[in-house]
C-alpha cells in the first residue's frame, strides 16, 4: 500500500529552520521562530536586502483543474528542489492553504508524494495564525461599522449601501446571505449581509499587495466600507480603522519560512482564492525570496485563463515584478477528463481522449505567450500514464514552439524534475522574456473585462445589465478608471459554466456584479454563479479527518 502525503510527511528528516534559513544567508537573529521548523523572517532583515539584485522569477501554472488532479503545487515544490539539485539558488513562494478546501473538498496546499513542504499538518491548519489575523482584521472592521451606525451613525451610512461583509474561513453556505442585527434595539439596526470565506476578503488582497506595513496601513484606510445617502463613499480611514487592523496584522505581515523534503527553503505567505480573488502569495514574500535567491519559483492558483492572468495584470503591474518563464502543468488524467472522459474510466488508454483533450492545453499555451513570456509544459506523470499517451503531448505542444517535459517528482522528489529544471535554465538565460500586461491602465473597465473574456477565455464578449456598467461608469468618475479587474469565475471552464470542458469557443460571459476593492486596488467581476463563500459537498474531507490513537492527525491530504 502508498504511502498517505502525511505519512511521508512525518517521516522526513526535517531540519532546525536556523539552518535551512542559513542556505539564504538569513540570520539567526533575523528568524522570529514558530517552533523548531517554521519561522517568519523580521523586517528590519528584508529592508536591509532592498539594495540587492533580484533573482528570476518563474511562474508555474496550469491547465483548467478537473477532478483527476493536476499537481500544481507538488511541481513548484519538485522544480524548486530540483533547481537545487543542479546547483541553483532556488527559493519557492507558495501560498497559504485556506481550511475551506481542507475540510471541504480539494484538500490542502503543501505539495504531495516526495514533493511536499513541511511541517505538512501545521501548514494546512493553523500554521502561523496568518489567516486568523486576518479574519479578525476583517471582521474587526464589520464591527466598527455597525457599532458607528448604533451609536448615531454621524458619518450618514446608508444602512441599504454598507459594502462590508464579514468573513470565515470554512466553506459555509449558510452564511451566504443573512440579517443581522436582529433582537430588539440593543442589538442594532436590522439589516441584510453575509459572510465570505476568508481568503476572497479585501483584507486578504491588500495583505498579499503590500510591500511593508506603512503601505499595508495605507491600503486598509482605502477600503471603501459603504455610501451615504448622497452615493458619497465611505472610507475604512474614516472610521479610525487602519490603525488597529494593522496592529493586528504586523506580526503575520511578516514572510514565513519553512523548507520542503529535501530541506530547502520556501516562503508560504499569504493565500487568495484564484477563482474568486487574485490567487497569488504575497509581494513580501516574493520580493524576499527575489532578493534571497538567485531562482524564484512561485504558482499562482487554478488554470492559466485565472491564476496566471492575474498574476501578470495585477500581481506584476502592481509590485513591478519581472517574470522570466512560465511552467504550465498537465496531467494525462486531466486531458482525458478534457476530452470527454468520466473520472471512473481514467485508467484505461485513451490517445484520441488525450489529443481532444489537447486544446484546452493548447490555448493556455497561446494565452501565456500574450504576456511575452517564454513557457515550458510540465507533464505531471502518473503510474497509469501510457508512452503513447505522453508522446501525444509532447507532438501536440511542438507546434507552439513550447517543449513539454515529463516529470516524476511526486514519486522521485528531485531526481523527477532534473530535466524540467535544466529546460527553466535554459529558457532564463536566452533572456527571452518581454513581459507585458493583457491590457493598458487607462482602458475603461469594462473593455478591460472585455479583453480578459475575449482574449482569455475564448469568448465572443463579456455582458452586463445597465446596473452594473452604470457602476463601473461612477467608479471611472469617481477615479477608479484605472484600477485592473480580477475576475471571479468558476476555474473548471474557460466559459462560466463549469462543465463546459476543453477549449469553448462562442459563449459569452456574464458578469452580475461587481465590487470596488479600492484598498487592494482592483475592480473585482464577478461572473456566472460563482459563489465567494463556497459550500461543502455532499461528502466533505473532513467527515475523514480525525486524530488515532497514537494522537496524530489523520485524513488531511
Amino acid at each position: 500500500m502508498a504511502k498517505s502525503d502525511i505519512d511521508i510527511a512525518r517521516e522526513a528528516d526535517v531540519k532546525p529552520i536556523t539552518e535551512v534559513g542559513a542556505k539564504l544567508d538569513i540570520p539567526a537573529d533575523a528568524l522570529r521562530q514558530y517552533g523548531p521548523d517554521k519561522a517568519k523572517v523580521s523586517f528590519d532583515y528584508l529592508d536591509s536586502l532592498e539594495d540587492r539584485k533580484d533573482g528570476n522569477l518563474i511562474l508555474v501554472t496550469a491547465l483548467s483543474p478537473t477532478p483527476a488532479g493536476e499537481g500544481k503545487t507538488t511541481t513548484t515544490v519538485g522544480l524548486g528542489d530540483g533547481l537545487n539539485a543542479i546547483g541553483k539558488k532556488a527559493v519557492m513562494a507558495l501560498r497559504e492553504p485556506s481550511l475551506g478546501p481542507c475540510f471541504g473538498v480539494k484538500g490542502g496546499a503543501a505539495g504531495g508524494g516526495y514533493a511536499q513542504v513541511v511541517p505538512m499538518e501545521d501548514i494546512n491548519l493553523h500554521f502561523t495564525g496568518d489567516f486568523h489575523a486576518i479574519g479578525a482584521a476583517h471582521n474587526l472592521l464589520s464591527a466598527l461599522i455597525d457599532n458607528h451606525i448604533y451609536w448615531g451613525n454621524e458619518l450618514g451610512f446608508d444602512e441599504r449601501r454598507v459594502a462590508w461583509r464579514r468573513v470565515v474561513d470554512m466553506n459555509d453556505r449558510a452564511l451566504r446571505d443573512i440579517v443581522c442585527s436582529l433582537g430588539g434595539v440593543s442589538n442594532g439596526f436590522p439589516r441584510q449581509t453575509g459572510f465570505d470565506i476568508t481568503v476572497a476578503s479585501e483584507v486578504m488582497a491588500i495583505f498579499c499587495l503590500s510591500k511593508d506595513l506603512k503601505d499595508l496601513e495605507e491600503r486598509l484606510g482605502n477600503i471603501v466600507v459603504g455610501y451615504t445617502r448622497s452615493r458619497e463613499a465611505i472610507y475604512a480611514r474614516d472610521l479610525k480603522a487602519q490603525g488597529p487592523m494593522t496592529v493586528l496584522l504586523k506580526d503575520a505581515l511578516m514572510p514565513n519560512l519553512v523548507q520542503t523534503l529535501e530541506n530547502n527553503p520556501a516562503f508560504i505567505h499569504g493565500g487568495p482564492f484564484a477563482n474568486i480573488a487574485h490567487g497569488c502569495n504575497t509581494v513580501s514574500a516574493t520580493r524576499a525570496a527575489l532578493k534571497l535567491g538567485d531562482y524564484v519559483v512561485t504558482e499562482a492558483g487554478f488554470g492559466a485563463d485565472l491564476g496566471a492572468e492575474k498574476f501578470f495584470d495585477i500581481k506584476c503591474r502592481k509590485a513591478g515584478l519581472d517574470p522570466k518563464a512560465v511552467v504550465i502543468v498537465a496531467t494525462v488524467r486531466a486531458l482525458k477528463m478534457h476530452g470527454g472522459v468520466a473520472k471512473d474510466d481514467l485508467a484505461a488508454e485513451n490517445v484520441e481522449a488525450v489529443k481532444k483533450g489537447l486544446e484546452n492545453l493548447g490555448r493556455h499555451i497561446r494565452n501565456v505567450g500574450q504576456f511575452g513570456v517564454p513557457a515550458v509544459v510540465g507533464i505531471n506523470r502518473f503510474t497509469l500514464d501510457t508512452d503513447a499517451e505522453l508522446a501525444a503531448v509532447k507532438e501536440y505542444t511542438e507546434q507552439f514552439g513550447v517543449e513539454a517535459i515529463e516529470c516524476n517528482h511526486w514519486a522521485e522528489g528531485s531526481k523527477g524534475t532534473i530535466d524540467l529544471a535544466n529546460k527553466v535554465v535554459e529558457i532564463v538565460e536566452g533572456g527571452g522574456a518581454q513581459f507585458r500586461t493583457l491590457y493598458e491602465d487607462d482602458m475603461p473597465l469594462f473593455d478591460k473585462i472585455n479583453t480578459i473574456a475575449r482574449n482569455i477565455y475564448g469568448a465572443d464578449e463579456a455582458i452586463a445589465d445597465k446596473k452594473v456598467r452604470d457602476q463601473l461608469h461612477q467608479w471611472e468618475k469617481d477615479g477608479y478608471g484605472n484600477l485592473p479587474v480580477c475576475m471571479a469565475k468558476t476555474q473548471y471552464s474557460f466559459s462560466t459554466d463549469p462543465n463546459l470542458r476543453g477549449a469553448p469557443t462562442g459563449h459569452v460571459v456574464p458578469v452580475r456584479e461587481v465590487r470596488l476593492s479600492a484598498g487592494a486596488g482592483f475592480i473585482v467581476a464577478i461572473c456566472g454563479e460563482i459563489m465567494t463563500m463556497p459550500g461543502l459537498p455532499r461528502v466533505p474531507a473532513a467527515n475523514s479527518i480525525h486524530l488515532d490513537d497514537e494522537g496524530l492527525v489523520q485524513g488531511l491530504f
